[in-house]
């Protein structure tokens, strides 16, 4: 047993330095008040949503996929949009995405999502991975109490 000890401390230290990151180390992002207008056209959709990010260093949104058709981001200067292939999510900030503004546009859909349903959508982050969101579709002409 008293060789087991000092094995079970280090584990332990090792364990408990795992599981404390620094602030600064890397983004940690969570998604909120996501949705999808129920589409119009069968072949383009849109979708809006906030993305926070509560780490101390900026992450970046790389891309977008989704099992119902493929899915680019926008930013709107002005009347126009154009598509960007990466948006900033400054430390300690947020990105925002909605209607007027910056938008994720949903093409050659393979579906119309109908409200009511959830369309998966995977956000892919350069630093923080993969987080996954469910977005609700809601009525064509919905519009949020956040402003979104």
């Amino acid at each position: 047993m008293r060789r087991l000890a000092p094995v079970t401390v280090v584990l332990t230290a090792a364990l408990v330095l795992a599981g404390c990151g620094s602030e600064d180390s890397a983004a940690d992002v969570s998604v909120s008040g996501a949705y999808m207008p129920q589409p119009v056209s069968d072949s383009m959709a849109a979708g809006f949503l906030t993305v926070t990010n509560k780490g101390g260093t900026k992450d970046e949104l790389t891309s977008v996929t989704s099992d119902v058709g493929e899915v680019t981001a926008h930013e709107t200067v002005g009347s126009s949009m154009r598509e960007v292939k990466e948006f900033d999510v400054p430390a300690h900030g947020q990105l925002v995405f909605n209607s007027g503004g910056n938008h994720l546009m949903f093409e050659k859909l393979k579906r119309k999502p109908k409200q009511g349903e959830k369309v998966t959508v995977r956000l892919h982050f350069a630093e923080s991975g993969t987080v996954t969101v469910e977005m609700p579709v809601k009525s064509a002409t919905y519009t949020p109490k956040t402003g979104h």
